[in-house]
């Protein structure tokens, strides 16, 4: 089983170690923002995000890139993206242009510069939310469809499935008397997401946000505005509708109904994808899993996530992909 414990020496040798306060202030100051001082570290964990104070103006969002996981082209197509959103008066967050440009370097780091935007979590659970956020969905989908993306990558089973899987198993992460049962069940579970796919038939992808979850939308009195789109890519439409459902079955069918509702004002809905709903769970399940390994050299994951990696985590997950085997073989939300 791959080691639960990082060592000072690759604790210090992570690129983020150099990332201190310092540093941020001076990458801030390098593009004429001039920081107050004030800093407060935002909840993420792929990149590293600030608030900073300003000696003049109000306080601004930097978001510092995790090395390697994007080239430059590829964030800046991620910027260029949001950039058509803001043209069509969709309520999504830029990054701002300064001397000419999104994206900076400073010290060896990639970083971008964000407006500052307060709002409170989205209320999922009512009906008129719902559809007010299936309507701006639709008109990022509709923006998104225009053209692909040239560098980002699809969300598909084999780069949310079987390259994770992969990952996981030849850094041996997975203890060695659940090696062979985890295996066979993301086999059981890669199967189930292939005939849903089957079933779904041949979908459109189209320029996505991704993570489109109640943590990536600000609620404001006028409405919902989009956040982070570091994990947009190319996928199916219903990706970013999914993850708005929660609890039993039958109130997902409603909230769906609701999200439809506002969504197909602006986009054209397949209720074939339905059948992907419970597909696109299982893969973020398993890219989870490989996401979490592919951080672990990071010494903020191991802080915040001491339970990945332990007996019981593999056991866990399991038996929760044992559940999305059923699941996947179940009819779909909404009568096709």
């Amino acid at each position: 089983m791959h080691n639960e414990s990082i060592s000072s020496d690759e604790s210090a040798a992570h690129p983020f170690s150099r990332l201190d306060p310092g540093c941020v202030l001076d990458a801030v100051d390098s593009v004429g923002l001039h920081g107050d001082g004030r800093l407060l570290a935002l909840n993420s964990y792929e990149n590293r995000v600030y608030q900073v104070g300003r000696d003049e103006g109000e306080p601004v969002v930097v978001k510092f890139y995790r090395p390697e996981r994007w080239s430059d082209a590829a964030i800046l197509e991620e910027h260029a993206f949001v950039a058509e959103l803001v043209e069509h008066e969709i309520p999504v967050v830029p990054a701002m242009t300064i001397d000419g440009r999104t994206l900076h370097n400073f010290d060896g780091f990639r970083f971008a510069v964000f407006p500052r935007r307060g709002g409170r979590a989205p209320e999922l659970g009512d009906p008129d939310t719902l559809e007010w956020m299936g309507r701006f969905i639709g008109r990022i989908h509709a923006v998104g469809a225009v053209k692909p993306y040239a560098l980002r990558p699809e969300l598909n089973p084999q780069t949310f499935g079987r390259e994770p899987f992969d990952y996981l198993v030849r850094h041996d992460f997975i203890p060695s008397e659940l090696r062979a049962t985890y295996a066979s069940v993301v086999e059981q579970a890669l199967d189930g997401v292939a005939r849903c796919y089957e079933r779904a038939g041949r979908q459109p992808t189209l320029r996505l946000h991704g993570d489109c979850h109640g943590g990536n939308v600000l609620w404001t009195p006028d409405g919902p505005h989009f956040v982070d789109f570091d994990d947009s890519r190319m996928g199916p439409a219903i990706q970013d509708l999914w993850m708005l459902l929660s609890g039993e079955r039958h109130e997902m069918v409603r909230q769906m109904s609701d999200v439809l509702a506002g969504y197909e004002d602006f986009c054209e809905f397949d209720p074939r994808q339905l059948y992907l709903v419970e597909a696109l769970r299982t893969l973020r399940l398993i890219h989870y899993a490989g996401w979490l390994a592919m951080r672990w050299d990071d010494p903020a994951f191991p802080a915040a996530f001491p339970w990945f990696n332990t007996q019981r985590y593999w056991q866990d997950r399991i038996l929760e992909l044992r559940e999305q085997v059923a699941l996947m073989d179940e009819p779909p939300l909404w009568p096709v």
